[in-house]
């Protein structure tokens, strides 16, 4: 036998080139088939994700909560199994078919199929401001806050080198004692509305009981009675301006019995205020006082009330800004609408700085309870820093 020649094992004789083509032609035999395995499941795997687009285009619709989003274990499986093999049939009646539920009654589920539903409820509220914004905001730890004001000045004289020093008058201080009350809501919502709302109905649930809150401290602020409340402004005794005395609040009488006058009531409202007061002061009125006064002009026929320049810049009356508060009263006769006065100083809030919601999902079962408070005191701090107009002919 040869170098160049070799033997097999049926005694044939194969030569090593021989071999070689023989071994390369298997390896492109075994590529070629791999290759068309692979392409193959490609094209099969390309046919199933098209089969699932076209199942997402035509049920692919906004889930109504992040929670309706998420698949639970059932529906996991049937969907990696539709992935993985194709098959739909696991998917029938649930995610993708969910033929529970139909437009054709409201009660069962039309409500929820409107050509758009909105994210959040458009809650139609009365809103209004507070002088909370104008007012001496301090928060506190303690269950009241105190106030104190120095009434009258230290008294002084003059003298000359020789002369005796007499003694003078001496300072005395006012202790107003402001307590916080607790404003409370305890409102429930079924656990289920909770699981199957189209939005966040736990923050706008906090939303609408914050306003409620701010609302009903504002009316507080200027009518309550101090009793479980704030005690307001107008809660206090009002005197003619002329016979004022600290602890109760002096008025500018219009001059007739069921209107506010003229423009010159409203000067003399401004000039009753000290001096030391004015330059903090503000008006506070309601929407049907401001349109009244809007209309009021001098002797040159220029009207007394001005709008802000800015955005935010609130208008002005007399050059002093001024604070639209629902609450307070009407033009009417014996009523107080317009009070004027640096509110920084003559009326205090004393609150807890926060808002507390607690969610008790037991309780109720199978409600869930909502459990909100808010701590706030509010009383006149200074009664010389605030006057008020009075319709009135004395």
């Amino acid at each position: 036998m040869s170098t160049t020649e070799t033997k097999s094992r049926t005694g044939e004789d194969v030569s090593p080139v021989a071999r070689v083509s023989a071994a390369m032609a298997g390896l492109i035999g075994d590529f070629k088939a791999l290759q068309a395995d692979l392409s193959e499941k490609l094209n099969k795997q390309e046919e199933r994700l098209t089969m699932l687009d076209q199942k997402s285009a035509r049920l692919g619709r906004p889930a109504l909560s992040t929670a309706s989003a998420e698949l639970d274990g059932t529906h996991q499986k049937a969907f990696d199994a539709y992935l993985r093999s194709g098959d739909d049939d696991a998917l029938r009646g649930l995610v993708l078919e969910g033929k529970s539920m139909n437009t054709a009654v409201n009660s069962d589920g039309g409500y929820l199929v409107d050509p758009q539903t909105a994210e959040t409820i458009k809650g139609v509220l009365s809103s209004t401001a507070s002088i909370r914004a104008i007012a001496n905001v301090v928060n506190v730890e303690a269950s009241s806050f105190d106030v104190l004001v120095d009434q009258n000045d230290t008294g002084a004289g003059w003298a000359n080198e020789t002369s005796s020093t007499a003694e003078t008058g001496t300072p005395t201080i006012e202790r107003i004692s402001i307590p916080l009350y607790e404003l409370n809501a305890l409102p429930k919502i079924s656990q289920r509305l909770l699981d199957d709302a189209a939005f966040d109905i736990e923050g706008w649930l906090a939303k609408r009981i914050a306003d409620k809150f701010a609302r009903a401290e504002a009316s507080a602020f200027i009518n309550g009675d101090g009793v479980d409340k704030p005690r307001g402004i107008l809660d206090h005794t009002q005197v003619e301006d002329s016979t004022w005395a600290w602890g109760s609040l002096g008025y500018v009488f219009t001059g007739v019995a069921d209107n506010i006058g003229d423009g010159d009531k409203l000067i003399d409202l401004v000039y009753a205020l000290g001096a030391q007061y004015r330059a903090g002061a503000s008006f506070v009125m309601n929407s049907k006082t401001a349109g009244a006064l809007r209309k009021l002009k001098d002797n040159d026929g220029r009207h007394l009330w001005a709008d802000g320049f800015a955005q935010a810049e609130p208008a002005r009356l007399l050059g002093y800004p001024v604070l639209i508060a629902e609450d307070m009263p009407d033009i009417g006769t014996g009523t107080v609408p317009i009070a004027f006065g640096d509110f920084g100083a003559g009326y205090t809030i004393a609150e807890r700085p926060d808002l507390r919601v607690l969610r008790d999902p037991f309780s109720a079962k199978p409600h869930v309870l909502f459990y909100a408070t808010k701590r706030v005191g509010g009383d006149v701090s200074d009664f010389a820093a605030i006057k008020l107009l009075k319709c009135a002919t004395s």
